[in-house]
C-alpha cells in the first residue's frame, strides 16, 4: 500500500487511553520505525481514541476498524495524520485491541510437533485423548467458569459418587433387593448427603459482599464478578489514571544557588494551596528518597522572603506559560492547557505567583510584547514580557535541559551575581538532571534575561525581534521536574494485595524509567532491588520489545512473569495474561478506562 507524506508543524497527541503514556507524544512524518515497533513508538502514526494537544497535521488515513490489525501495515508506512479544519482523521489502533478480545483459545489441544514440523504418531493420540477430556470437563463444568463455580462442581460431583456408593452399600446389606423399602432407603440415604442449606449459604455470603462493596461505592452488577474477585491470585494493572493520577505535577525544582524545593504529595494536581513545600539546600545528586520529599516543610512566604533567584525562576515558569489555573465559581480548581504547562503553572501558583495575577486586567502588572511558541526543533519556548511601571522587558525561556543550556552563558551558581557558565557546570547541570529523570521525572530548564537589542531599540508587538536574537545570552535559572503523581491510596491498596498473596503487575504504555520509579513508589516492585539477583532483576521490569521476543515456551520457563512490562501494546496484555492461565493464575485486568 502507498501513502502520501504530508507535512506536520508541532504535532503532539495524548494517546494516554490506548498506551497510558501520561504525556503528550511529539509527531514527526519524516522517521521510519522497525516491523516490531510498538504503538506507543510509531511517532510516524496518530491513531483514533487520541485527541490532539498541540499543532497541526496533514495526512492520510490507510486503515480503518478491523483492518488496522496488521502490524506489518502500520510500522512500514510513513505516514502524516490530518488535523486540520479542527477534524482529526487518523489511522486506528482500536481495531487490534478489539481483534485480540474477539481471539478464543481453539477446544483443540495443539499437537506437540519436532522443530521440523513432523510429529509422533503418540502425539496425535495424547491431543486428541486431552481434547476428549476437556469436552467432558466442559460438559461437567469443572473446568469452566468462576472458580467458585468449578469447586462447587468438583463438590457436586463428589457428592454425587459419594450418593450412589452410599446407595449401592445399603443394596447391597439387602442382598440387592427390589422390596420397595430397600430401594426407598438407598435413595434416600444417596439424597442425604447433598447439603440442602449450601445454596442459602452461598446466597447470603453474595448478599453480604454485594452490601460491603456498596458500602466501598462499588456497584456489582453481575453476581460472577463478585465470585471471581474473591478468587484472584494476580492483578494486571494500567499505571496513567489507575495506580497514579492521570495528571502531570511539579514534584521538585532545582535552584544552582539555593537548592532544590520539593512538593508533597496531593490528592487534587490542580490545587496550589494542596501540598507541602519543602526545600532543602543540598541538589538532587547530594542524595534524598527517590521521588520523594525532602527538606523541611515551610510556607512559601518565607521561601520566597529575600529570595531573589526563586522570584527569577517563578517569573518564568508563570509567564513563559499558556495554561491557565484558576478557581471557578464552586470553588474547584481547574486548568486549561497544555498538561506540562499546567503542572508548572500550578507550581508557580503555589508561591502566588500566578499568571492571571500579572496580567488581571483591573490591576495589570506585565504586558506580553512577543511570543516564540514550542518548535519540535528548537524545543523551547519564550515570551518577552514588559513590567508596566519600570518599563524593563524580560525575555523568558523554557524547554528542553541540552537546548535552553545552549542558549544560557550566564549563571548564579553559589551566589547572587551571575558569574560566566563554564562547561564543567554544564555538566554538573546535566547530572542532576539525569538523577532527577531516574526518579521518574520529566526534566525542564527555565531561563531569562533583560532585553537589550542594543541602539536603544525595544521589542513591540509590530516589530518582533528574530528568534535567534532573542534566545542567546540568556541567565540559567534552574531546573524543574514533572511526573504523574501516585494516588494516595495506591501503596495502601497494592500493600494489601501483597499480604493477601496477590501479585500486582504494572501493564503500562509509558517509559521504562518512569515506569520503574512509580512502580517501585507504589510498592509493586521491593524497596532493595540490590539483594536480588541480576537476572531476576531484568525479568522483573521488561519492555514490550524484551517481552514480545519470548516464545511462549520462554515465557514459561521463567521463574516468574515480568512485574512491569513498559511501553505495552494492547496485544501484549493479551500475552501476558495467557501466561498467567498456563500457570494456572486467575488474575484481574483493571483499568481507568
Amino acid at each position: 500500500m502507498l501513502a502520501r507524506l504530508i507535512e506536520s508543524i508541532n504535532f503532539e497527541t495524548d494517546e494516554a487511553l490506548l498506551t497510558g503514556e501520561s504525556l503528550p507524544v511529539a509527531k514527526d512524518e519524516e522517521t521510519t520505525f522497525d516491523e516490531d515497533t510498538g504503538p506507543g513508538d510509531r511517532l510516524n502514526v496518530a491513531y483514533s481514541s487520541s485527541t490532539v494537544t498541540k499543532g497541526r497535521a496533514r495526512g492520510i488515513v490507510f486503515a480503518t476498524g478491523m483492518y488496522t490489525v496488521s502490524p506489518n501495515l502500520m510500522a512500514t508506512i510513513r505516514v502524516t495524520l490530518i488535523y486540520l479544519n479542527d477534524s482529526l482523521t487518523v489511522c486506528q489502533e482500536i481495531g487490534s485491541i478489539a481483534a485480540a478480545l474477539r481471539q478464543r483459545g481453539s477446544k483443540r489441544r495443539p499437537i506437540k510437533r519436532r522443530d521440523d514440523g513432523t510429529a509422533h504418531p503418540l502425539r496425535h493420540v495424547e491431543s486428541w485423548s486431552l481434547t476428549s477430556i476437556d469436552a467432558v470437563g466442559r460438559f461437567l463444568g469443572v473446568n469452566v467458569g468462576t472458580p467458585l463455580q468449578k469447586k462447587l462442581s468438583r463438590l457436586a460431583i463428589l457428592l454425587f459418587g459419594i450418593a450412589v456408593v452410599c446407595a449401592i452399600i445399603v443394596l447391597a446389606a439387602n442382598d440387592f433387593s427390589n422390596e420397595p423399602e430397600v430401594i426407598i432407603y438407598a435413595v434416600a440415604t444417596g439424597l442425604s448427603m447433598i447439603p440442602a442449606s449450601l445454596i442459602v449459604v452461598l446466597t447470603i455470603t453474595m448478599a453480604v459482599g454485594t452490601k460491603r462493596m456498596v458500602q466501598r461505592n462499588v456497584i456489582v452488577r453481575n453476581i460472577k464478578s463478585l465470585e471471581a474477585l474473591g478468587a484472584v491470585t494476580d492483578i494486571c494493572s494500567d499505571k496513567t489514571g489507575t495506580l497514579t493520577q492521570g495528571k502531570m505535577v511539579a514534584r521538585k525544582c532545582w535552584i544552582p544557588s539555593r537548592g532544590t524545593y520539593s512538593v508533597g504529595t496531593s490528592s487534587e494536581p490542580f490545587n496550589p494551596t494542596l501540598g507541602a513545600l519543602m526545600h532543602t539546600e543540598t541538589p538532587p545528586s547530594a542524595g534524598g528518597k527517590e521521588g520523594g520529599e525532602d527538606g523541611s516543610e515551610m510556607h512559601y512566604s518565607k521561601l520566597i522572603e529575600n529570595n531573589p533567584e526563586l522570584t527569577d525562576f517563578l517569573l518564568v515558569a508563570s509567564l513563559a506559560n499558556l495554561a491557565r489555573v484558576h478557581r471557578n465559581k464552586e470553588g474547584i480548581w481547574t486548568a486549561l492547557g497544555d498538561p506540562t504547562e499546567i503542572a508548572i503553572q500550578v507550581f508557580a501558583s503555589r508561591f502566588d505567583f500566578n499568571r492571571n495575577k500579572f496580567l488581571d486586567e483591573t490591576n495589570r502588572q506585565y504586558k506580553e510584547v512577543s511570543e516564540y511558541s514550542f518548535d519540535s526543533d528548537v524545543k523551547k519556548m519564550s515570551v518577552i514580557f514588559e513590567d508596566l511601571q519600570t518599563r524593563q522587558q524580560m525575555v523568558y525561556t523554557k524547554g528542553a535541559v541540552e537546548r535552553v543550556l545552549e542558549s544560557c552563558t550566564e549563571i548564579k551558581w553559589n551566589s547572587p551575581d551571575a558569574v560566566e557558565l563554564t562547561e564543567q557546570m554544564k555538566t554538573e547541570i546535566l547530572k542532576i538532571m539525569e538523577v532527577l529523570a531516574g526518579q521518574g521525572l520529566r526534566v525542564l530548564a527555565l531561563a531569562s534575561r533583560p532585553y537589550n537589542a542594543g541602539n536603544g531599540r525595544r521589542a513591540s508587538r509590530d516589530g518582533p525581534p528574530p528568534r535567534e536574537e532573542v534566545e542567546r545570552n540568556l541567565i540559567f535559572r534552574g531546573l524543574i521536574g514533572l511526573y504523574d503523581p501516585p494516588r494516595p491510596e495506591s501503596a495502601g491498596a497494592v500493600k494489601r494485595c501483597h499480604r493477601a498473596g496477590v501479585k500486582v503487575h504494572m501493564l503500562t504504555g509509558d517509559h521504562p524509567g518512569t515506569a520503574r520509579a512509580i512502580a517501585a513508589q507504589v510498592g509493586i516492585l521491593p524497596p532493595d532491588m540490590g539483594q536480588i539477583s541480576q537476572r531476576s532483576v531484568q525479568h522483573m521490569v521488561m519492555t514490550t520489545k524484551e517481552f514480545d521476543c519470548l516464545s511462549d515456551d520462554d515465557l514459561d520457563r521463567l521463574p516468574s512473569l515480568p512485574l512491569v512490562i513498559a511501553r505495552c501494546a494492547p496485544n501484549t496484555k493479551v500475552r501476558m495474561i495467557e501466561a498467567l492461565r498456563r500457570r494456572s493464575a486467575f488474575m484481574a485486568m483493571v483499568s481507568d478506562s
